[in-house]
């Protein structure tokens, strides 16, 4: 009973989202910045068209810098289209072209780090990741979304607070909503003391280096294969 209901609070928010959005705040930047890169991701879709159903990573540099992404998950066809220094209500505003028209069979998702940097409040982040997830359902359904936790980056400790307070919050999201899933990239990234495990990242500790992204393979690998069992390897 308590399950049920947990789901229909979830499944409430979800639709009501545009009561809590603060896409107003002071911290909002200018979407339009990214308008080159989103139409360069248009240019390479008309010239080379993206696989069918494709495993869609989006979201901000984490994502954009993921150059090994189709040899990390050999068992599926993925795409990848993030775009670096994103903000969650960013991939909102663009979500007609960089989502939407490719009907993914499956979203992972990575926001968060670079918002709270910018002065947003965990509020408002989470409420741009519920009018996320209403688009999926609403323009998407039935496509399952998988949300990747805030990394713990050495140059950016003093939002380790809010990061694990927007990180619990997507979690128990993901907990009680159909077809949410949540893999806590987090607390793997951080020592037995708390502190961000530097020899994951760049030089400008910000960034993962591929120590980082090869945790991040093996912690997201066997959730992409429960997800979608069936092997989705184009056929050549």
């Amino acid at each position: 009973m308590f399950r049920w209901v947990s789901v229909l609070s979830a499944a409430f928010l979800l639709f009501m989202v545009p009561i809590f959005s603060a896409t107003n705040s002071p911290a909002e930047v200018d979407p339009k910045r990214f308008e080159p890169e989103i139409r360069k991701f248009e240019v390479v879709d008309q010239r080379t068209p993206p696989p069918q159903r494709p495993v869609l990573f989006t979201g901000s540099s984490s994502v954009r810098l993921w150059n090994t992404l189709s040899n990390d998950f050999p068992k599926h066809r993925v795409l990848n289209r993030g775009f670096g220094g994103s903000h969650m209500s960013d991939l909102n505003f663009y979500f007609d072209r960089i989502v939407k028209p490719y009907r993914p069979s499956l979203i992972v998702v990575y926001e968060g780090d670079n918002d709270l940097a910018a002065g947003k409040s965990v509020d408002a982040v989470y409420a741009d990741y519920l009018q996320f997830l209403k688009r999926v359902r609403t323009d998407l359904p039935g496509t399952p979304v998988l949300l990747l936790a805030a990394k713990p980056s050495p140059s950016r400790t003093p939002l380790l607070g809010s990061q694990r307070d927007l990180d619990h919050r997507l979690q128990q999201l993901a907990s009680t909503t159909p077809d949410i899933h949540f893999i806590d990239t987090f607390r793997p990234l951080v020592d037995a003391d708390g502190n961000p495990r530097r020899e994951l990242f760049r030089e400008d500790f910000l960034h993962m280096n591929a120590k980082g992204y090869a945790l991040w393979r093996e912690l997201i690998s066997p959730v992409l294969d429960r997800i979608l069992p069936e092997s989705t390897v184009p056929i050549r």
